[in-house]
């Protein structure tokens, strides 16, 4: 039997966005265009590949996918705030994604700022519970909060888009494109493996392979989503 890819794509990205409605609170308040703007960006659509990674790795360790989903969902929100600032006049000044205006087109530009602010911190809020730590353990849940904080700020992701910036214009050398690729894209697909084999209880060995498939996986995902914009 053929694996199913798109179905297995479409199951977890049902159950990425069914958690994350549990999460995101909906517009109202004192704050409703915020959130009107979290939810705006957060529920645009999309593979929810993040997710589906950190699915696979932990059904891979143990057969049970669903452990990795509150990572999965954190990882996906920080990816989407990285979009919302990418797109902003002062970096890529996208006007659409995904076929939709972008947040700062819909919103302004200073509300897109802090939705993307929102996303990004109330990633860790979800993770830190007593309740996670209680569910996962203190020591795994502390070594996944911290693979996914190194990932997206300014040791991974936050340093990737830096050198994206700096470089407008020029013609990278190939370990320098390789070092964007790694971070700017690769490190938060390392993260969502790397958290799934955690939350599965992973051995040394197994997080050291599936470390090597992460690696390969973010590079070659940069590679084919940068043929596909020529």
């Amino acid at each position: 039997m053929s694996f199913d890819l798109n179905g297995y794509l479409a199951k977890t990205s049902k159950l990425a966005e069914d958690y994350a409605r549990t999460l995101i609170p909906p517009p109202s308040g004192m704050a409703a265009t915020l959130f009107e703007a979290v939810s705006y960006s957060f529920f645009a659509g999309g593979k929810r590949f993040r997710p589906a990674l950190a699915y696979a790795a932990s059904e891979a360790v143990c057969g049970e996918g669903e452990r990795s989903i509150p990572f999965g969902v954190a990882i996906e929100m920080i990816h989407t705030y990285s979009l919302i600032h990418e797109d902003l006049p002062s970096m890529d000044d996208d006007d659409l994604r995904r076929g939709k205006p972008t947040c700062h087109i819909k919103f302004g530009e200073a509300m897109a700022i802090l939705a993307g602010d929102a996303l990004l911190t109330d990633s860790f809020t979800h993770l830190s519970t007593p309740q996670m730590s209680k569910k996962y353990g203190a020591e795994a849940l502390l070594r996944c909060i911290h693979e996914i904080s190194r990932s997206a700020g300014g040791y991974g992701m936050v340093a990737g888009q830096a050198i994206d910036v700096m470089s407008e214009g020029l013609t990278l050398s190939l370990p320098a494109l390789e070092y964007l690729h790694i971070h700017k894209t690769g490190a938060l697909i390392r993260a969502s493996v790397i958290t799934g084999a955690i939350a599965a209880g992973a051995s040394p060995e197994e997080e050291k392979k599936l470390a090597l498939y992460a690696d390969r996986v973010g590079l070659a995902f940069q590679i084919s989503d940068d043929i596909l914009d020529v």
